[in-house]
């Protein structure tokens, strides 16, 4: 029987490079994967035009097109891009922001109002230190270079978000050297933080930071999540366990790569350090598929959705996904 032909657009990460390479294939499933390094340009094609079979896609936009009924895909519990954020929160020097608190009602670059990135940070600021950001005035814009940040979906603004486009001729990181913003916010260091003396980070020990936050509360964000064309689903709903499995085993593989001690896999030079703190703080494993094993950290993301008002009401965790054997590893 012919193998079923699937398109697979995602980033280049470790975690899915035997999927890439062919060494892990999915049973039944011919895969193509595509690799794309700007996700941006991976959720326009897909939101936009139903470019792939499945593929990487924002967290936030995913949850908001289900939450208003409104999603041609279905998710698998597999989670290409996770990443800490207290580490992008830039500030000038000269704005006088000494503190997470000082952020309240400066203006503020972002690259996505919407961006999961944002919501994740703002969710920090408001349960962490207890900030009030309803007086924030955002600017919204691409960071190294002038106008927007791709062509995400139309979605609208919560009411009473103080919010105004970039039409500038300077990009987010230039508006942030120059003054004419007081931070910036979002997933992309700014070129502006090694080139100019009055950017700098909010919390310049930021690993420290983010160590500590996760050991408090278990929460690793989510970014992207895989997303599937809902009619390829219905046709073929084998697809997702096929699926599943090759991406546990590609993770598995790129795990065991890295903790090979005849030679370094990376240019990290302490690569085996950070294999040992993965070890020590996330148990052997920093980015486990399966809702189970992620819900106290899709719980949180989904809680700051609401209260930053993208959803209406916050959306039950196992309807975000589809069902699974519970036999299928993490």
């Amino acid at each position: 029987m012919p193998r079923l032909k699937l398109t697979f657009a995602c980033g280049r990460f470790d975690r899915m490079e035997a999927l890439r390479s062919g060494e892990v294939q999915p049973e039944g499933i011919e895969l193509n994967y595509i690799p794309i390094e700007d996700s941006r340009e991976t959720f326009d094609r897909m939101v936009g035009g139903l470019e792939f079979d499945v593929s990487e896609l924002s967290s936030s936009e995913f949850i908001t097109m289900t939450a208003r009924k409104q999603c041609p895909f279905v998710a698998l519990p597999v989670f290409p891009s996770r990443a800490f954020r207290h580490g992008h929160i830039y500030i000038n020097r000269r704005a006088g922001i000494q503190a997470p608190r000082d952020l309240a009602g400066k203006r503020i670059g972002v690259t996505l109002y919407t961006q999961t990135a944002a919501i994740w940070i703002r969710g920090h600021l408001m349960h962490q230190y207890g900030i009030d950001l309803g007086g924030v005035h955002w600017v919204q814009g691409a960071v190294e270079k002038a106008g927007p940040h791709g062509q995400p979906p139309v979605i609208p603004l919560p009411p009473g978000v103080s919010i105004e486009q970039n039409e500038t001729p300077y990009s987010l990181s230039e508006l942030l050297a120059r003054g004419d913003i007081d931070a910036l916010i979002g997933s992309r260091k700014p070129e502006s933080l090694d080139t100019s003396p009055d950017v700098a980070r909010l919390f310049p020990n930021y690993r420290d930071v983010e160590r500590e936050f996760y050991e408090e509360t278990g929460i690793f964000p989510i970014m992207h999540l895989v997303a599937m064309r809902r009619e390829l689903y219905e046709a073929h709903p084998w697809v997702a366990s096929s699926l599943y499995k090759a991406f546990v085993q590609s993770k598995r593989l790129a795990m065991r790569r890295l903790r090979f001690s005849g030679t370094l896999a990376t240019m990290l030079p302490w690569q085996w350090n950070d294999v040992e703190e993965i070890d020590e703080v996330f148990h052997g494993d920093a980015f486990p598929y399966g809702v189970d094993a992620n819900r106290t950290t899709l719980q949180a993301l989904v809680q700051y959705m609401h209260e930053q008002r993208f959803i209406p009401e916050p959306v039950a965790i196992d309807d975000l996904f589809v069902r699974l054997p519970h036999d299928l590893g993490t």
